[in-house]
Parts: C-alpha cells; sequence; structure tokens
C-alpha cells in the first residue's frame, strides 16, 4: 500500500472549490499522476479522518508557456473532487476560504 502523502500532494484551493465545500460537502486535491479512486478515497480517509461518499477525477493537460524567445510546458497533473458524508467533519485548510 501506498503511503497516503504519497497520493494526496496538494489542496486546491479556488473559488469554485469553496462553492463546491459549501454547496456538497465537496473538497478538491491534487493527487499523483497513477492514483485511482479507491486509492484517493482511502488516503482521504485515512490523512484526515473522515468518511468519503464518492470521489471523481480529472486529468489535466500542462500549458504551453514562453519567457521571450523560449517556449517551455508546465506538466500534466491530476485533481480529484472528494465528496464526504453528510454530517462530516469539514478540513481544516479549507476552512479559510
Amino acid at each position: 500500500m501506498k503511503d497516503p502523502r504519497e497520493i494526496i500532494l496538494r489542496p486546491v484551493v479556488t473559488e469554485k472549490t469553496a462553492d463546491a465545500k459549501e454547496a456538497t460537502n465537496t473538497v478538491c486535491f491534487q493527487v499523483a499522476r497513477g492514483a485511482n479512486k479507491i486509492e484517493i478515497g482511502r488516503a482521504v480517509e485515512s490523512l484526515f479522518g473522515v468518511k468519503v461518499v464518492d470521489v471523481r477525477v480529472v486529468n489535466l493537460t500542462g500549458k504551453q508557456r514562453r519567457f521571450g524567445r523560449f517556449t517551455g510546458r508546465r506538466p500534466d497533473w491530476r485533481k480529484a473532487y472528494v465528496r464526504l458524508a453528510a454530517g462530516e467533519k469539514t478540513i481544516e485548510f479549507f476552512d479559510q476560504v
């Protein structure tokens, strides 16, 4: 079994995710590209001590970026929307939004 800290990389805190947290008790994380929904759900449950109901995953492609005449590319990444069970306590760093 992988370490949960290798699966959950960082929280994604935006206006859209703040609205989702208020409306449907859903939080958003950047996750490892090789992680599946089952691993993500178990990692969130073990790290934060909450009950997970549903996990949705989105693969995002990196953007092409330029700095003067030099071009580069940002890396591809994966985002997971995790819906918590009704009545579960919220995760602390999402309360600051």
